[in-house]
């Protein structure tokens, strides 16, 4: 099948797209627009670049969103869209769940991160098969779609371990067209990789292999991936020059590139200057309070999902036995955790958002005063509460399991007002580029982060500036919209 000269010259391909919808009881439909780097690089290129985004329904108000488009010219309204041309699926719901809860985020999700605890799982029985099959059809129906909208030789851009049969699936179709894949996580060794069925584990690696590039944010994940391929499928590996690697395996070869997401320094910093940044800040500067001495009490800051790998847990207990073994840091610093909650329909997720609370709670209980909070955890999201909390932070925690990149990482030096300190775990993609001005640790160690919080808190204003200011260069080397192009020239190139 070749679709006809009139396609989309460029199009993305992602599980969540750059628009919501909300079904009223009316009938009516109201719309929520998303940011992020592919909103961001959409938009860099142009409206004369012929783009297309194909994403799927995630809810009602998507699915009638998407019924409605299908009778006109299948694209969403562009008044809802930001301008851009976007196809939203309407995959059936339980397929849709299958496929996106069942597989990709309770197996590859766990898989990447290394998140299973496997005296007990992963055990891939008969309802992994059938949630394995609504996968696939999923991955069908992008192919299907994308093949139908490009046209002849048109670039294409697949996004992250939702999509990883498309490339493959698409080159069926569509040989004439150029396709990357682009892994926003990191990528689990051999060993771990294999913990998946051989069947399974090899569908993976040929599917991202069906493309021209595949890219990923750090050289560890993207070696990582080659690696895979070598011991599962016995692929060829080989240097491409100095620009990375190459895979090749029946007789095609897929470049593997790095493509390290930075921060947006222009629009955290206008935004964060925002009137509703500054009511908040006033907000956390009052639950905050200054110390016996009447000077402000130092913050310790993090922000994350609820989501395992994001490690809030050990977070909270490397807090607690900071204020055990440092007495002289209670009464005088307060950790401001904000930890919204992820995945809550996956009862795994609810049980460790309750974790933290209950944590949370437990630290206060044990430590506080009548003029002194420990721990002020907030789970409700709020994007300038966020941003306030970066303002105001002396410390930063971002101590992950295992993390593609983090962009908390990248986001705290670049708003924090006096330069923030950066505790940051060594498994964070982020450390590839910031290990050199952060203050990094083993995820695990409790009481080796429980120091390095220490370290931070006592680390010279001066220095603390200085560090800060590299580490907000390094993090703003590949603003989003650049990550874009730049993957979209190497795929044209």
């Amino acid at each position: 099948m070749v679709s006809s000269s009139s396609g989309a010259q460029v199009l993305v391909a992602s599980n969540r797209g750059p628009v919501s919808y909300a079904l009223g009881e009316d009938g009516t439909l109201t719309s929520r627009r998303g940011g992020g780097g592919l909103v961001s690089g959409l938009s860099a290129i142009g409206p004369d670049a012929g783009a297309v985004w194909v994403c799927a329904a995630l809810g009602d108000g998507d699915r009638e969103a998407a019924r409605r488009a299908a009778a006109g010219d299948g694209l969403l309204d562009p008044g809802d869209t930001g301008g851009q041309s976007v196809r939203m699926l309407d995959i059936a719901p339980e397929v849709f769940a299958d496929a996106y809860n069942g597989v990709a985020n309770s197996v590859l999700w766990f898989v990447h991160h290394l998140l299973y605890q496997t005296p007990l799982e992963p055990a891939f029985d008969a309802d992994f098969r059938s949630q394995w099959a609504s996968y696939e059809a999923y991955n069908a129906a992008f192919a299907d779609a994308l093949a139908e909208a490009a046209a002849p030789g048109a670039a294409v851009l697949v996004q992250d371990y939702h999509l990883t049969l498309v490339p493959g699936l698409l080159r069926e179709r569509r040989p004439d067209l150029r396709i990357g894949h682009f892994s926003h996580t990191p990528w689990a060794p051999p060993d771990y990789f294999r913990l998946l069925p051989d069947d399974v584990a090899a569908e993976v690696l040929r599917g991202i292999l069906g493309g021209d590039r595949a890219a990923f944010l750090t050289h560890r994940w993207a070696a990582a991936f080659a690696e895979c391929c070598a011991v599962v499928l016995g692929a060829e590996v080989a240097r491409d020059g100095d620009a990375g690697l190459r895979v090749t395996y029946e007789g095609r070869t897929t470049r593997l590139g790095v493509h390290g997401l930075g921060a947006d320094a222009d629009f955290l910093r206008e935004r964060s200057r925002q009137p509703d940044v500054d009511e908040r800040l006033a907000d956390l500067r009052g639950q905050i309070g200054t110390g016996e001495d009447g000077a402000p009490r130092k913050t310790i800051v993090r922000v994350d999902r609820t989501e395992l790998s994001k490690n809030i847990v050990r977070g909270l207990q490397a807090y607690r036995r900071l204020l055990t073994d440092r007495p002289e840091w209670r009464g005088r610093v307060v950790h401001i955790a904000f930890a919204y909650p992820s995945r809550q329909d996956l009862a795994v997720y609810r049980q460790y958002t309750e974790e933290v609370g209950r944590l949370a709670e437990e630290i206060n209980d044990e430590f506080g005063t009548d003029g002194w909070l420990p721990v002020v955890l907030h789970v409700k999201d709020d994007f300038a509460r966020s941003l306030a909390a970066y303002r105001l932070a002396d410390v930063a925690l971002v101590n992950p399991i295992r993390d593609g990149m983090n962009l908390v990482a990248k986001e705290v030096p670049v708003v924090s007002e006096a330069g923030c300190a950066l505790v940051l775990s060594r498994e964070a993609g982020a450390c590839a580029e910031l290990a050199e001005d952060a203050l990094v640790v083993n995820p695990y160690d409790i009481g080796g982060t429980a120091e390095a919080l220490h370290a931070a808190l006592t680390m010279p204003l001066d220095e603390r500036a200085e560090r800060a200011k590299r580490l907000a260069a390094a993090a703003t080397a590949l603003p989003p919209a650049q990550w874009f192009l730049e993957q979209l020239r190497a795929l044209r190139g």
